[in-house]
């Protein structure tokens, strides 16, 4: 088996080539970002060529495969928890898939429906959690069961939310816990972190790595390719900080111990550069660039007007920095250069995402905002959806998907 990986993670083309299309939280690697596509330079909640209501509610992200789009919801009321596949052409529902799911505490602004699906050629992998267990499974695209495996209690204060990712022949989960104990320790246990990879066709599990992550981390990995050497999988939380780990056995690779609050937003890989962020509801957020080349190091830190939950998105050496309270920032990768800060109003859980040259951001109360992606400040538009969000939107070549919490909605493309 480990033999087997080593070949598999020599093969860089392989791996970007599985990281290519709209398959898992975020996009292509967790990017947040299409190239390929242009949206209208004004469009309006008419202008959606279909929406759709979903069962029950949740903040968890749509995700594609061809013409197929995946997305998680949940009943409260019933305790149950729903995926369901749509037509991304049309909005139809083509089959929903229910499972008992006991409800437990969890913080106001998560769901029990918060985890993005992922996706590939062969199969759905989906999380969810009760009090007591989490559980990933594999289901064809026609929704029947390939695989399950329980991954134990998520300890927390704020309940489950994290995704899965495929890479490869690999189906990587984290489970990164309130593991500290203290006073703060939610019923006072004391979680245990791990991230492991399943065989995504089986569902055997290949590797396991305990980690110490203090606060429950809601990081999504993404993959980082070195100009020498095999691919590694890059993640964030409270006391590791950033990390790698091989992807042929878990193994940590580096780790520097940057973050001194919660990591909720996910790693974006910019170049020569790792980004994450750190934060708390109570402020004091920074977002930290990381040199993972030759010896890891910080690069820069940006400590004004920083995101806690929202992860950032860039267009090529131009990053933006999307705050919770909608203060957006736009940097350059390499030293963090400071090009422009505006206030662009809202409050915000979901991550921005970007479409060709426009950078969207859906706040808490379903409006979209969208600026330009240049390093001048250019406001293009805001457009209510009439109904609240926590989602991150999807994009392809055919426009964007959103998701309020309690529907999903197509603005096509304006070449469509």
């Amino acid at each position: 088996m480990l033999i087997v990986h080593l070949a598999l993670w020599g093969s860089t083309p392989f791996v970007v080539a599985q990281q290519s299309a709209w398959t898992r939280f975020r996009g292509p690697n967790g990017t947040g970002a299409i190239e390929d596509v242009q949206l209208p330079a004004e469009w309006s909640l008419a202008d959606m060529k279909w929406r759709t209501p979903l069962p029950g509610l949740g903040h968890s992200s749509p995700v594609l495969w061809g013409d197929q789009l995946f997305v998680q919801s949940a009943d409260a009321d019933h305790q149950l928890h729903h995926l369901v596949r749509l037509s991304a052409r049309t909005g139809e529902v083509e089959w929903t898939k229910s499972t008992s799911a006991r409800q437990y505490h969890i913080h106001l602004r998560n769901s029990f429906a918060s985890a993005t699906p992922a996706v590939d050629g062969d199969h759905v992998y989906y999380i969810w959690s009760t009090a007591d267990e989490t559980t990933v499974a594999a289901v064809t695209h026609d929704g029947q069961d390939v695989w399950s495996a329980k991954l134990g209690e998520f300890v927390s204060q704020h309940g489950y939310g994290s995704s899965p990712v495929v890479v490869g022949d690999m189906l990587l989960v984290t489970s990164q816990q309130h593991d500290k104990g203290g006073n703060d320790a939610p019923d006072g246990k004391r979680g245990a972190s791990f991230l492991a990879a399943f065989n995504r066709l089986t569902g055997q599990e290949i590797w396991r790595t305990e980690r110490h992550s203090g606060s429950a981390s809601y990081a999504v990995p993404c993959i980082y390719q070195p100009e020498n050497g095999p691919a590694q999988m890059i993640c964030c939380n409270t006391d590791d900080g950033m990390y790698s780990l091989s992807l042929a056995n878990g193994q940590e690779l580096w780790s520097l111990p940057v973050f001194k609050m919660r990591t909720v937003s996910s790693p974006l890989i910019v170049g020569s550069r790792i980004i994450g962020s750190t934060g708390s509801g109570g402020g004091g957020n920074y977002v930290v660039a990381v040199d993972p080349t030759a010896t890891p190091a910080e690069a820069y830190r940006v400590t004004s007007s920083a995101p806690y939950v929202p992860t950032s998105v860039a267009c090529g050496d131009l990053v933006f920095l999307w705050s919770d309270k909608g203060i957006v920032t736009c940097i350059r990768a390499d030293d963090g250069h400071v090009f422009w800060r505006e206030r662009v109003g809202g409050e915000y859980s979901s991550s921005p995402v970007r479409a060709g040259d426009q950078v969207l951001a859906l706040s808490d109360e379903g409006e979209v905002v969208v600026v330009a992606a240049t390093e001048d400040y250019h406001l293009i538009g805001k457009v209510s959806l009439g109904s609240r969000s926590r989602a991150t939107p999807a994009v392809d070549q055919h426009g964007v998907y959103f998701r309020t919490e309690s529907e999903l909605m197509h603005l096509p493309a304006k070449s469509n």
